[in-house]
């Protein structure tokens, strides 16, 4: 089918459905290819919950349609807000760098001896949270979690990736579930009974 005919809406409406029907819920991952298709796909999906709100006839059913919650992951070069940071222009230079400052080993010698090694200030603003509420619910463009993490002070790549394990359904690159060595890093928390979608699936290869 060529594009703008629907079909991602088509789908999405489709499986939320089924998600919302069973009280198991079991979780969406929605693999797409780019940047700008996932937050398309998010943007869509965003408009979608809205309408679902909006045509619930209880209180009960509206609050449900609220309290779906959906995130889309993509690097970090993309979701740093750091200053230094954000301002390489090669991916793996933020990647090097975000690591340099939160990995285990820095951030309890950071913690113990404070100014001893560099840490992130985003980032340790998210250990003061409860986990799985590091952000409401509800659907987040990509665009949307960078600007909850410039006003809050939280870290947006590492709010999506731990907030990943408790969210209805999450938005991101193939790569992150078919490449074994991302997945174990990003998608091994995710349920083994998760419905999985490819959008554009004929871009594997």
């Amino acid at each position: 089918m060529p594009s703008g005919t629907g079909k991602t809406v088509s789908l999405l409406s489709l499986i939320i459905s089924y998600q919302q029907f069973y009280p198991t819920r079991r979780k969406l991952i929605y693999c797409s290819r780019t940047v700008p298709e996932i937050e398309k796909a998010l943007a869509e999906l965003k408009r979608l919950m809205e309408y679902r709100i909006a045509q619930a006839e209880t209180d009960e059913e509206r609050e449900k349609e609220r309290n779906y919650s959906g995130l889309g992951l993509t690097s970090r070069k993309n979701l740093c807000i750091h200053p230094e940071v954000s301002k390489e222009k090669k991916g793996k230079v933020v990647d090097a760098r975000c690591r340099d400052m939160t990995n285990t080993a820095a951030c309890e010698k950071g913690r113990a001896d404070p100014g001893s090694v560099e840490l992130c200030d985003w980032h340790e603003n998210l250990g003061k949270l409860e986990p799985g509420s590091l952000i409401p619910p509800g659907i987040w463009t990509l665009a949307d979690v960078l600007q909850y993490g410039r006003d809050k002070g939280t870290c947006p790549y590492f709010t999506v990736r731990r907030m990943m394990p408790f969210v209805d359904i999450i938005i991101y690159s193939f790569h992150y579930l078919l490449d074994p060595k991302v997945a174990e890093q990003v998608s091994k928390e995710l349920s083994k009974d998760a419905i999985v979608v490819f959008d554009e699936a004929h871009n594997i290869g």
